[in-house]
């Protein structure tokens, strides 16, 4: 890793990693394996950039940017993956950008470091179920979008639209199969912020070293749990779909937002205060 904190302060991998995805999502659909590798080598190379710029010598370097960058990191495999097993082309259109965006965010908000020493071993654990629970649910919110792009153009489309992404959308899975791959992410994703949330009530104290407190991050993401639960229990007992299951999801997902990565936002660059 030491090799590779020079490059931490260098825009060069950021900006690389960038390039890749845009090159990527704009690539003609025909150009399938084209496309794929591209993808992946922007991964690769986004990778490297978030290893060069967390670690930083017995400390975690942590932030708003970085949060986002890594979640995106994580959805463009989530994407890659679903894209081998399903038509989702589509979603191409709508991660990579965000992904390249999020990869350069980091270069103009770096974060602050949040020194390792004297935690626990269960804060590195609750840092990464927190932001694969957080990479879940925004490819969920992709895919969410999607569905809703899918169904306007059942309903208003003449048929002669020829635009690769209307193709693109017109090869998805049916609006059935999209809503059954939706709610294994939403479940799957639940299941992690439950983790999340209940090592952060329980272990509160070994984790961040202060007992736990109501703050404008718990109170988001407390309110995000019961939306998602709400989502699921609804789905289950009621049959919620369409627009109903959408308003929650999308309750849910702005709540999560705001709870974490808003809240950074808001101390780091509005107020200029540290957040761990």
């Amino acid at each position: 890793m030491e090799s590779l904190l020079p490059l931490a302060a260098s825009p060069v991998l950021p900006i690389f990693a960038a390039v890749l995805y845009l090159l990527a999502t704009f690539m003609p659909v025909r150009l399938r394996m084209p496309i794929s590798a591209t993808v992946v080598a922007g991964w690769l190379v986004h990778a490297l950039a978030l290893a060069a710029a967390i670690d930083a010598h017995g400390a975690l370097r942590v932030g708003f940017a970085l949060m986002l960058s890594v979640t995106l990191w994580i959805s463009v495999a989530a994407y890659w993956l679903e894209n081998r097993n399903f038509a989702l082309d589509s979603l191409r259109v709508l991660v990579l950008p965000c992904a390249a965006f999020a990869t350069l965010l980091p270069m103009a908000f770096p974060g602050e470091l949040a020194a390792l020493e004297g935690r626990s071993p269960l804060f590195s654990w609750h840092v990464a179920i927190a932001i694969l629970a957080y990479s879940t649910l925004t490819i969920a919110a992709f895919h969410a979008l999607l569905m809703a792009l899918q169904e306007s153009r059942l309903h208003t489309s003449s048929g002669n639209e020829t635009g690769w992404f209307g193709m693109a959308i017109d090869r998805l899975p049916a609006l059935l199969t999209m809503e059954k791959l939706l709610f294994r992410l939403i479940a799957f994703g639940f299941v992690l912020l439950t983790l999340t949330v209940v090592s952060g009530l329980v272990f509160s104290e070994q984790l961040f070293g202060k007992a736990f407190k109501f703050e404008h991050k718990t109170v988001f993401t407390l309110l995000s749990w019961a939306l998602f639960g709400a989502l699921l229990a609804g789905r289950r007992w009621r049959g919620w779909r369409g627009k109903t299951a959408l308003r929650f999801f999308l309750g849910g997902f702005i709540a999560l937002l705001l709870g974490y990565v808003g809240s950074r936002f808001v101390y780091e660059v509005i107020l200029g205060r540290p957040f761990v």
